[in-house]
């Protein structure tokens, strides 16, 4: 049955619908525009450092690193791009450069922690969160939950896998042969995203008319317990997780501006959010790669929780120790 707005053409919610399907285009399309920026560039150029074999020369160098987290050093090059560029520039190597599934999964894992790292971390280090601790927490959670991603799945440390250093099929074939793979190929992903961003897009500008997102908000209370955090930071928790660090900036800063939260409460939800955030479309990235949803989703998920959880933990135990007569009389000292 129809929502009864809708069924009421004199309702402000009934011009609002279509409204929000305009706007949730309209984004989508913007949304394809900047990805083609990046997506475009960085996968050209992944494409010829492939077809030259230019990786190739720094496996001596990367292998040692990559091996403690079950990949190949061809791999390194993905991450850097990850990190330095987000999910898209992840993406983008990924199409022109052949992994095997488990390989895919594992760089998958490290890019959803530690993306668009720079940015990021500045927006947290305006909202409660040191720019320096922002970063370098990032960077050992990924590496240690690929690692642990790595040893549950049986990736052996340092194998190359099946399809071993990553080479694209026009490698052997004339530079033209490889151009227009690339472009066939590049062509299609950029298809499949839009038609992911486009739907994302629309849904959650119908969510925000039909004020969903407050609704879920206020009942994330028993969420935000499971997740080690407070039922103060909901907004904030659900702006992350929702929008992500990057395009929930202005709610973010803006929301620990106005508003007083205790210090260790927010150092907590931004260990969390760090770790755990654009929940929707980051992840739904990858899809097009025919990654699996549980890999792209629940690590992540469950690192968040024990980083929360675990610094609830050393609070009461640095409180408790704190309080001790002992540490008392030797601090009055």
């Amino acid at each position: 049955m129809a929502h009864p707005a809708l069924r009421n053409p004199e309702s402000p919610l009934s011009g609002q619908v279509p409204a929000a399907v305009k706007a949730g285009l309209k984004k989508g399309w913007a949304g394809l525009i900047w990805l083609v920026k990046i997506l475009v560039p960085i996968s050209f150029a992944t494409a010829l450092m492939v077809h030259y074999q230019l990786l190739h020369h720094l496996d001596f160098f990367l292998q040692p690193m990559m091996s403690i987290i079950h990949l190949p050093a061809s791999a390194a090059i993905v991450l850097v791009i990850g990190v330095f560029t987000g999910i898209y520039g992840t993406v983008a190597a990924l199409s022109v450069m052949h992994f095997s599934m488990a390989h895919m999964i594992l760089i998958a894992v490290f890019t959803l922690i530690s993306h668009n790292l720079i940015q990021e971390s500045m927006v947290q280090a305006q909202s409660g969160l040191r720019f320096s601790i922002a970063v370098a927490f990032r960077l050992a959670m990924s590496f240690i939950v690929t690692m642990i991603c790595g040893w549950i799945m049986g990736v052996e440390p340092g194998s190359t896998g099946p399809v071993g250093l990553p080479v694209l099929h026009g490698a052997k074939d004339p530079l033209s042969v490889m151009l227009m793979a690339w472009a066939t190929g590049t062509g299609r992903l950029c298809l499949k995203i839009f038609c992911i961003i486009m739907t994302l897009m629309v849904v959650m500008e119908l969510a925000r008319v039909f004020r969903i997102i407050e609704a879920v908000t206020r009942m994330a209370a028993p969420v935000l317990r499971l997740l080690g955090l407070d039922r103060s930071c909901a907004l904030l928790w659900m702006t992350a997780a929702v929008f992500g660090l990057a395009y929930g900036a202005a709610v973010i800063v803006e929301e620990t501006k106005n508003n007083t939260h205790d210090p260790e409460t927010l150092t907590r939800l931004h260990l969390s959010i760090g770790i755990n955030h654009a929940m929707i479309e980051d992840p739904s990235l990858f899809l097009p790669l025919g990654l699996p949803a549980f890999w792209l989703w629940v690590p992540r998920l469950v690192a968040a929780m024990a980083a929360a959880w675990l610094h609830m933990g050393f609070s009461s135990a640095r409180r408790f120790y704190a309080a001790r007569p002992g540490h008392k009389k030797f601090c009055d000292h």
